[in-house]
């Protein structure tokens, strides 16, 4: 894959290198990725959203075209509405509207098309598949690997900065680790789109938007500012979700 042509001085990358930064700098801004009406669920799953209570989530929450009977979350867990496409899951909150839901589902799966389809990364495969302790300029990242989060990461741009992370193999970030935002840069102008499974470490923050081919697992007292959205499961355990700020 041929990588964009970048205008970066020796001795700008010499410094950005010693700070712990990225010298990806993009050749030109991303787009953000259009969630359309999936940008309307914080948590949304094709086969089922399973719970150890309490977990907090802020906005709404759907699965399609699992029944409403693979959503275990309470009503008292969710500040939103739970969608599902039939008469199963949770009341009194729970409303069925299989036509959104459905919708909502191609969107989610036509952004990740969009997320893990865009070409000319700013730097392939950085860090070898770990960017614990590093800092990443806005831009578009790819690794044909799995990716590691060890560290804390730092994600440093304005507040109309786009970062796209698309991750060939599995997402994982450890334990009491964190994703930091910097400089203004927004949770909602962040995405990972992964082919393989994400798991968010005990204790550990996220920020932005996960869109998952496969499942997301948030493990005890995790959280995160973003959305979950996978084609297949999503775990929670004690979690707090909170959507981005638009």
């Amino acid at each position: 894959m041929r990588l964009r042509t970048l205008a970066i001085i020796p001795i700008a990358i010499i410094s950005m290198l010693a700070a712990g930064t990225s010298s990806a700098i993009a050749a030109s801004p991303e787009s953000p990725v259009n969630l359309a009406s999936a940008g309307d669920f914080t948590i949304l799953s094709k086969t089922g959203i399973t719970d150890v209570f309490k977990t907090t989530v802020n906005g709404n929450v759907g699965t399609s075209p699992i029944t409403g009977a693979a959503l275990l979350l309470s009503c008292a867990e969710v500040n939103g509405i739970i969608y599902t496409v039939d008469a199963a899951g949770p009341l009194p909150c729970r409303i069925t509207d299989a036509t959104r839901l459905t919708a909502a589902v191609g969107d989610m799966e036509a952004a990740y098309n969009d997320a893990a389809g865009r070409t000319l990364p700013d730097a392939l495969n950085l860090g070898a598949g770990e960017i614990g302790g590093l800092t990443l300029t806005p831009g578009l990242y790819k690794w044909t690997t799995n990716l590691s989060i060890s560290k804390d990461v730092t994600l440093a741009g304005g507040p109309n900065d786009v970062f796209i992370l698309q991750v060939a193999g599995s997402l994982t970030e450890a334990n009491a680790k964190q994703v930091i935002l910097s400089g203004g840069a927004q949770a909602k102008n962040v995405y990972w789109a992964s082919a393989g499974a994400v798991a968010i470490g005990t204790n550990a923050h996220f920020e932005g938007t996960i869109l998952s081919k496969t499942m997301i697992a948030m493990n005890t007292n995790a959280s995160i500012s973003g959305r979950l959205l996978a084609q297949t499961a999503v775990t929670l355990q004690m979690n707090t979700i909170t959507p981005p700020a638009l």
